[in-house]
C-alpha cells in the first residue's frame, strides 16, 4: 500500500475520531455526573424512606425495608434510563431489549423469583411480622427483617440468619408471639400414698401468681397414672411475653411447695436381681455372664 495514502486515511481517521469524542465527551461527562448523583439519591431517599416509616407507629413494620428497597431500585432504574439517553441511546429499543433480556434472566434464575414471589405472599398474608419467634422446622428465630429475596432472622443464642422467602413460605410456619395469651402446661410426679386434694391445693395457690390470668381459670387434675408416680398437671394462662419467665419460675417453686407439705416427688427405681447356679464342674454362673471360677 502506497504509505502516501496510508497516512492520509490514518489522519482522516483521528480527525474523525477526535470530532467524535469532542462531541460525545460533554455527553459523557454528564451521563457519569447524572449516574453518581442519582446512586447517591437512591441510597439517601432509601435511608430517608426508612426514617420516615420509623416514626409512624401505625406501620407495619414488616413492610419498612420492602418498601424502601422499592423506592431505591425505581430511582436507579430512572437514572440508568436518564443515562442511557443523555449518550444518545433510543431508550424505546433499550427498554424493549430489557423486557426480552428480563424474560430470558427470568427462566435461568427461577430460583430468585421464587424468592421474590414467596415474599409478596409473606407480606400479602402476613403469617409473621418483624418481632415475632417463629419456627418452621428447619430454621427458628426472631424476624428482624423481611425483604423481597430473604428473610433475617435472630436466633435465641445469638445467630444470624439469612433464609431465602422460599424456604419459608414452602413450610409449615409456627408462630410463638402472634397471640397475645398461651397456656402452660405444667406437671408433677407424687406418691401413690400422698393426699391428692393437698397436692391440688398447693398447685393451685401457685396460680395466685399476678402473671397469671384469671379466665381462663387455672386447674389441677390427674393426668396420668404412672408406674412410679400419680402425674398431676397444672394448667394456666398467662401473656405470651410472661411465658418462659412464669413457667421457669412456677416449675421451682412447684417442686419446693410439694416438698415443704410434705408431698413426696418419686423417681424411677430399677431393682437388679441376679440369680446364681453352679454348672457341671461347680462353678457359679451369673445370668447371661460368664463363668465365675470357684475360689
Amino acid at each position: 500500500m502506497d504509505p502516501v495514502r496510508l497516512s492520509a486515511e490514518a489522519t482522516t481517521f483521528v480527525t474523525k475520531f477526535a470530532l467524535w469524542a469532542a462531541s460525545l465527551l460533554p455527553n459523557l461527562v454528564t451521563a457519569i455526573v447524572l449516574l453518581v448523583a442519582g446512586w447517591w439519591i437512591a441510597g439517601r431517599a432509601e435511608q430517608g424512606v426508612i426514617r420516615l416509616l420509623n416514626g409512624q407507629s401505625r406501620f407495619d413494620p414488616t413492610l419498612r425495608g420492602v418498601i424502601s428497597s422499592l423506592v431505591r431500585y425505581a430511582i436507579l432504574i430512572m437514572v440508568v434510563i436518564a443515562v442511557l439517553g443523555q449518550l444518545g441511546v433510543q431508550t424505546t429499543s433499550v427498554l424493549a431489549a430489557l423486557g426480552a433480556a428480563g424474560l430470558a434472566i427470568g427462566l435461568a434464575l427461577q430460583g430468585t423469583l421464587s424468592n421474590i414471589a414467596a415474599g409478596v405472599m409473606l407480606l400479602w398474608l402476613r403469617p409473621f411480622k418483624v418481632g415475632d419467634y417463629i419456627d418452621t422446622g428447619t430454621v427458628a428465630g426472631t424476624v428482624k427483617e423481611v425483604g423481597l429475596f430473604a428473610s433475617e432472622l435472630h436466633t435465641w443464642e445469638g445467630v444470624f440468619l439469612f433464609v431465602p422467602n422460599s424456604e419459608l413460605w414452602n413450610k409449615r410456619i409456627v408462630n410463638y408471639s402472634r397471640l397475645p395469651t398461651r397456656m402452660i402446661d405444667l406437671q408433677f410426679g407424687v406418691g401413690y400414698d400422698d393426699d391428692l386434694n393437698k397436692g391440688r391445693e398447693v398447685l393451685l395457690q401457685l396460680a395466685t401468681d399476678e402473671r397469671v390470668h384469671r379466665h381462663p381459670a387455672p386447674e389441677v387434675f390427674v393426668h396420668q397414672l404412672g408406674d412410679y408416680a400419680v402425674v398431676l398437671a397444672l394448667r394456666l394462662w398467662t401473656s405470651t411475653a410472661d411465658y418462659w419467665p412464669v413457667r421457669r419460675d412456677l416449675t421451682e417453686r412447684g417442686k419446693t411447695a410439694l416438698e415443704a407439705a410434705g408431698l413426696s416427688l418419686p423417681s424411677p427405681v430399677r431393682d437388679v436381681s441376679l440369680h446364681s447356679a453352679r454348672d457341671a464342674a461347680g462353678r457359679a454362673t451369673f445370668g447371661s455372664g460368664g463363668a465365675i471360677p470357684p475360689r
